[in-house]
């Protein structure tokens, strides 16, 4: 595992340059050593297998990854701001995995360059993994609320946050 942690970015060919141990322990000898092509073959494979396992791992743990899901609402017409955040939105608070959910306008901060208060509502939905995200997307409210409402905004923009 520490193996795995120390070197899941680099490629294969940096390791074997770098760490010895690694190039031995997986190859039994150097390439320049290696006399047939069968050894060859076994190698390539042990060597490849090891790539594959940090990969799986990252993934199995990138599922569990707590996120939060920031979803900016651009309305056709602004008059219906307070309609869309009273009615529509809360909808998505309700489905079943949303750990933690807020809703809001655009504070009134000073005017800025990096500021954007061109949006109507925004919500920021916390997500136990990654997982739960997913069955987000699929919960009846969540398509009840798209289905419903989506002729209200022009445009979403969906910021997608791992914590």
């Amino acid at each position: 595992m520490a193996i795995e942690k120390q070197y899941k970015f680099l490629s294969l060919e940096s390791l074997m340059k770098i760490d010895p141990v690694f190039r031995r322990s997986f190859f039994g000898s150097t390439l320049t050593e290696m006399k047939s092509r069968r050894q060859f073959l076994k190698s390539v494979g042990v060597a490849s297998a090891a790539a594959v396992l940090p990969i799986q791992t990252i993934a199995k743990e990138m599922a569990k990854q707590k996120m939060i899901h920031q979803v900016y609402f651009y309305l056709h017409d602004a008059a219906n701001t307070q309609e869309f955040l009273t009615e529509a939105v809360p909808m998505l608070g309700r489905c079943k995995t949303v750990g933690k959910f807020i809703a809001g306008t655009p504070a009134d901060t000073a005017k800025r360059d990096v500021v954007d208060h061109s949006f109507q509502v925004s919500c920021t939905i916390f997500f136990d993994s990654l997982e739960d995200q997913n069955v987000y997307q699929s919960d009846p409210l969540h398509l009840e609320f798209i289905d419903k409402y989506s002729h209200m905004w022009k445009t979403v923009k969906v910021y997608d946050i791992a914590i």
